[in-house]
């Protein structure tokens, strides 16, 4: 639903973020009154106050067929029963808002705990067992599909830049020789912890549609089985029970430096995305390119 689709070069900011989400509200009849923004990352994400709806903005109009298959996938997950994230349903979604997608969640009032990655791995299992209905279009896994657009934006030094690209052309090669012996089915594309939550009513449920695809399940496994053998992110016992409840071990495949390569290397660009925000998210960026530049050195990374 296009209410003002002209492109703007402004970056995209907090502050951009919030007038484009004011905006959005209006044209659904929704009141932004003391709306609060609580995530910038690939999105921004507000809270409203006045009805129990997440707003999510995303960051161009690049992003407009993304939005729409999020649309879709709730829609079909709904319809399967499968604890997810639910779209407003009584609004013609997505919007777009100067040149940005907007969409529009029931807000999921979360519980006392957060969600374990024993829990992850089940939630996995769960979906990838599922079949994708034949209406249902979904892309390929692009694990490169953001990164030309992210190093044009960037706001960051010229020689990171450079290094950047060349480690993107590298792993493009590595990629391309990549085999998979597991069949395509649903993907999430994004699947760590934080995008699991725990309602209020003791549910575990899978947010974020963004990424979601049709391809190999291995694209689910390589974001905790990184965060864990590269980061050191979970305990011994965490992991274990990940692959426990899913059944298999990512890094057992000679895949995984492969994928290990891809995923540091958008953890990388998705936060450089946001340096000039403040400098704690600078001072992060600067550790993950510094690991980058050093293969084989340790990851002081912190989770974001």
């Amino acid at each position: 639903m296009a209410v003002d689709a002209a492109r703007s070069e402004e970056a995209f900011t907090s502050a951009r973020a919030t007038r484009v989400m004011a905006a959005a509200c209006r044209a659904a009849g929704l009141d932004d009154t003391g709306a609060e923004l609580i995530r910038l990352g690939e999105n921004a994400l507000f809270r409203l106050t006045s009805v129990p709806v997440i707003a999510r903005v995303a960051r161009g109009e690049e992003w407009l067929s993304t939005a729409r298959t999020e649309v879709a996938v709730s829609r079909w997950l709904a319809g399967e029963g499968f604890p997810s994230a639910r779209i407003i349903e009584d609004l013609e979604q997505p919007f777009l808002i100067d040149g940005h997608p907007v969409t529009f969640w029931h807000l999921i009032l979360e519980g006392d705990r957060k969600a374990t990655y024993g829990e992850l791995g089940g939630v996995l299992r769960d979906l990838h067992s599922l079949t994708v209905p034949e209406g249902l279009v979904l892309p390929v896994f692009d694990p490169f599909d953001k990164q030309a657009l992210r190093l044009d934006r960037a706001v960051i030094p010229d020689d990171d830049k450079v290094f950047l690209r060349k480690r993107w052309q590298e792993l493009q090669y590595k990629y391309a020789e990549l085999r998979f012996e597991t069949p395509k089915g649903p993907v999430h594309g994004d699947a760590h912890v934080q995008n699991l939550m725990v309602d209020d009513q003791g549910r575990v449920i899978l947010i974020d549609f963004e990424a979601f695809c049709y391809d190999h399940p291995e694209w689910d496994l390589m974001v905790t089985s990184v965060e864990h053998y590269s980061l050191g992110w979970q305990t011994d016992e965490q992991y274990a029970e990940f692959v426990g409840a899913y059944g298999r071990d990512l890094y057992d495949w000679d895949g995984y430096e492969t994928l290990r390569g891809i995923q540091e290397f958008g953890m990388t660009t998705w936060l450089m995305q946001n340096v000039q925000e403040d400098e704690g998210t600078a001072a992060e960026y600067r550790r993950r390119i510094a690991g980058l530049r050093d293969d084989d050195g340790p990851r002081d990374w912190r989770p974001w």
